[in-house]
């Protein structure tokens, strides 16, 4: 492909001068080879303008950037443009054809629930008939093949490639996470959405956001960018779900569990194993537990009326679908109490997840006993308040490691342990070793009591010191409950 055939939809400030044929798009300079168009990217660790002079030594036949580096001027056909990462992501769709305009593409935002969301969205549409794409962090997938994922929304050059997959499979409908990080970092640029979906917004992510205010922003932003023609369905019982509908183009739908809206739930009655939902005065059993899951299924069945589907068939899917690998996933021992684990590793999420199972023991005995940890090297200020709200719905706590990365578990489990009261410190175990801990929880455990494991939910590994351990909570589960079974009653 040419060149200026590429650039038709980049806004381009300085038009380059020769139109060269392009090999490749590559924002990585040690990916350039001969023919590349080399897209100068300013990350948030480097700086890709310092890598124009040696991907042109590579080959490199033309350059995007935002400036011209000193003494290059003319070496190959500069592209000059205002933001080389929004030009990166416009770049990627002209390669790969436009495929998202091929598509109806959905993306799902907010601090938590956005994988259930999207990834329920493909499983029901593909249940109505429909080949369907799915972009999420567990995994990707084009109709039925799984794709790894390895971020939660892919670079630009990888999600056009994916999307492109997608239409020559036949897709007609393609839904997708939109991270903070990516919406901020423009890798979701050169996408066109038919619909957005805000599921909430609580304290994350702050050691890359700074402020709330900014994450609130990045959010916000997916709302404004979203074209007349898309739909923006926002959850009006979240503080910042109406901010979201501010300034955007798109028309605009509520769902809501407390007030009027444009898709109403309520919550009629609540089991370990379901939920009896009252959604648009119709009555539904599905077998999902939670008032977060509840606002889920909400979102669910909104986009997909939105998207023209009968509401009746999307409720018949809906009480047949299962939860999502490693959110509120139930595993019964055989000594009579419940394991749950569950990937909440934010406070608000917590807070979500033990509130949930506190109604569900309502009335009927048992405790809860909390197994918690906290990522490194990422915003230390949410441990603390993670601590505190489990161990303020919980019987007993344990604190673990969790994926410590690059800084010590016992530094990081003292950082949650800070947050604790002393009466709560009473109430509190600290166990380094996550294994441990989970089996001292299940050694604690009597019938009728609900164990939370947080904090990693479908994750099958531990992140040590950069390298990737095999530890997968479910697994580790289900070989005590085994071991109980193997052993008899106690």
């Amino acid at each position: 492909m040419q060149l200026k055939d590429l650039i038709g939809k980049v806004d381009v400030r300085k038009a380059p001068e020769g139109n060269p044929e392009i090999r490749d798009i590559q924002a990585d300079s040690r990916k350039v080879g001969k023919g590349s168009l080399f897209v100068a990217v300013r990350g948030t660790a480097v700086d890709g303008h310092t890598f124009i002079a040696g991907a042109i030594e590579k080959g490199a036949a033309a350059v995007v950037c935002e400036e011209v580096p000193a003494g290059l001027e003319g070496a190959v056909p500069f592209v000059l443009v205002p933001d080389s990462a929004e030009a990166l992501g416009r770049l990627a769709s002209a390669w790969y054809g436009y495929p998202s305009e091929k598509l109806t593409l959905v993306g799902v935002t907010g601090t938590n629930g956005k994988t259930t969301i999207a990834t329920l969205l493909y499983n029901l549409f593909r249940r109505l008939g429909h080949k369907v794409g799915l972009m999420s962090t567990v995994c990707n997938y084009v109709d039925g093949r799984p794709v790894a994922a390895t971020h939660t929304t892919p670079d630009p050059l990888e999600l056009h490639a994916l999307l492109a997959e997608m239409v020559a499979t036949g897709c007609d409908y393609a839904f997708m996470e939109a991270s903070s990080h990516a919406i901020d970092q423009r890798r979701i640029s050169g996408l066109d959405f038919d619909g957005g979906i805000f599921t909430n917004l609580t304290r994350d992510h702050l050691d890359y956001h700074k402020t709330v205010e900014n994450y609130l922003r990045a959010k916000k932003k997916f709302f404004d960018d979203l074209p007349a023609k898309a739909f923006a369905l926002t959850n009006a019982d979240d503080k910042n779900g109406l901010v979201m509908l501010q300034n955007t183009s798109a028309r605009k739908l509520t769902y809501s569990l407390r007030t009027m809206a444009d898709f109403k739930g309520k919550i009629l009655e609540s089991h370990l194993d379901g939920t009896l939902l009252e959604v648009d005065r119709r009555e539904v059993t599905v077998h999902f537990v939670g008032r977060f899951n509840a606002y889920n299924l909400l979102a669910v069945y909104g986009a997909a009326t939105a998207l023209g589907q009968d509401p009746q068939e999307v409720l018949v899917v809906l009480s047949d679908l299962h939860p999502v690998a490693g959110r509120f996933e139930a595993i019964h021992s055989p000594l009579g109490y419940t394991a749950i684990v569950d990937y909440a590793h934010t406070p608000d999420a917590l807070v979500n997840v033990l509130d949930s199972i506190g109604e569900l023991l309502s009335g009927r005995g048992g405790r809860v006993i909390t197994v918690v940890g906290a990522g490194g090297n990422r915003d230390k200020g949410k441990r603390p308040l993670m601590a505190r709200e489990a161990a303020l719905r919980s019987g007993q706590l344990i604190l673990t490691s969790d994926n410590p990365r690059f800084e010590k578990p016992d530094d990081i489990i003292a950082d949650m342990f800070a947050g604790l009261s002393e009466e709560e410190r009473r109430h509190c175990l600290r166990i380094t070793d996550r294994e441990q801990a989970i089996r001292t929880a299940c050694t604690l455990a009597q019938k009728g009591d609900v164990i939370l494991v947080a904090g990693k939910g479908h994750e099958d590994y531990q992140e040590v010191e950069g390298v990737k351990h095999h530890f997968d909570d479910r697994e580790l589960l289900r070989k005590i409950f085994g071991e109980q079974e193997e052993g008899g009653a106690r």
